[in-house]
């Protein structure tokens, strides 16, 4: 079985690096550009795992993971934080808004995938 990946990410740059990197490695993906859609997509299509871009229009990522780990059909879904912003404080808030791991952009190719793995059931 192949995992599904959401993305969701608003630029258009990062989300071709990270679908790449994911299909390249056997993942289908799944795409959304904020994450109003993100949480429409997650409900609809129950991925195993999403990686959410914090700074988006529409709604952002800690306000989509807020929204996705109060329902009941979402919530036990890995969430990982995908974003440039590092400022102190910026994990915190992802991991308080329900986010399960945080990423920064720019993306490290080689540790990358590594670092999903964790959130993605075994492969039989």
């Amino acid at each position: 079985m192949t995992h599904r990946i959401l993305i969701v990410e608003d630029d258009v740059k990062n989300m071709k690096l990270v679908r790449h990197l994911l299909r390249a490695s056997g993942y289908e993906t799944l795409e959304a550009t904020n994450g109003a859609e993100g949480v429409e997509a997650a409900v609809a299509e129950q991925p195993a795992l999403i990686l959410m871009d914090v700074q988006m229009p529409v709604m952002n990522g800690l306000d989509a993971t807020r929204t996705l780990k109060s329902n009941p059909k979402t919530r036990d879904i890995p969430v990982i934080a995908l974003t440039a912003l590092v400022m102190e404080g910026d994990q915190q808030r992802s991991e308080d808004a329900g986010c399960d791991g945080y990423i920064t952009k720019p993306i490290r190719i080689r540790s990358f995938l590594e670092a999903l793995k964790p959130f993605l059931p075994d492969e039989d």
